[in-house]
């Protein structure tokens, strides 16, 4: 596919050709690699609903982010190569299982190749949504591709400031693509559409993670949030965060999120005027919770 061959896929534009067995800022070549398909009942309440979302785990990022829960598959390539039309059928099965939607987490980098798999799936009898996982970092390019293959996008704002990402992630941009690639989305979708079973067949939701120290960066993104897109916006706040992976090397983020910390974000979310809030409980922040990659379902 053309776009491998001198890739912008992401913000990062290292315009490998990945065709040709070169890797891209995201690890990866042009071969679709996925760790994990399986049915996942943790998200949020209209995307895992009763019976699970249908999770597909790409691997591959096209950010480095310290605090990464699933770092084995983001940075230390773990996966196994799968075909578009191997894909496909995946889509599938995981329909057949009776999930309520198609969750492709961390796809980007392989987004011609998400194409074309949702559009064959179509053609042989996906109905139910498709939901795009991401960390935020996109360009707004790929996200207009994606228009037609998309029905829900769950991206993370993870930043507000340019010297957290910077720090945390190696994205001094992060929060400039985020807010475009966000605003892209809404345009593409609308207002949130809702089945009889609340499940979200049409949208956005907007996820934060709420990091330890960083509250204040929090703020500044709720108040975007706001601003730019409006009280209805859907917000999941995040209470999550574990220290794993590169944490240990920032001593501000090597530990839990204090209780205050996520209840002030709270308190500024509903003092702002947001409307509509998914939040977590503290039990959510466990390593418990990270799914095990052991390439199931693929």
């Amino acid at each position: 596919m053309d776009s491998y061959k001198s890739c912008t896929l992401c913000p990062r534009n290292c315009r490998a050709d990945r065709t040709n067995g070169q890797i891209g800022y995201c690890k990866m070549t042009s071969e679709v690699r996925a760790a994990l398909a399986s049915v996942h009942n943790w998200e949020e309440p209209p995307i895992s609903g009763t019976r699970g979302s249908g999770t597909i785990f790409f691997s591959g990022c096209s950010l480095r982010c310290v605090f990464c829960q699933n770092h084995d598959i983001s940075a230390n390539n773990f996966g196994k190569e799968i075909s578009v039309g191997r894909l496909s059928e995946i889509m599938l099965e995981r329909q057949a299982a009776g999930v309520h939607n198609i969750n492709l987490v961390t796809g980007a980098h392989f987004a011609p190749s998400i194409i074309k798999a949702v559009q064959a799936a179509k053609d042989n009898g996906l109905k139910i949504p498709v939901v795009y996982n991401s960390g935020g970092y996109e360009s707004v390019d790929t996200i207009k591709a994606l228009e037609g293959s998309v029905d829900v996008y769950l991206p993370d704002i993870k930043y507000y400031s340019s010297e957290l990402s910077a720090k945390y992630s190696n994205a001094p941009d992060y929060f400039k693509y985020a807010s475009e690639a966000v605003k892209e989305m809404y345009r593409q979708t609308g207002g949130n559409v809702f089945d009889d079973e609340g499940i979200l067949q049409r949208g956005v939701i907007i996820r934060h993670l709420v990091l330890p120290s960083c509250k204040g960066d929090s703020f500044k993104i709720l108040d975007w949030i706001r601003s730019e897109i409006g009280s209805e916006a859907y917000v999941s706040l995040l209470n999550q965060y574990v220290p794993v992976y590169g944490a240990s090397k920032y001593k501000e983020i090597n530990r839990r999120l204090m209780s205050l910390e996520y209840t002030r974000v709270i308190d500024h979310f509903f003092d702002i005027g947001l409307k509509n809030g998914y939040m977590q409980e503290r039990s959510s922040a466990s390593s418990s919770y990270t799914p095990l990659f052991d390439l199931s379902g693929l």
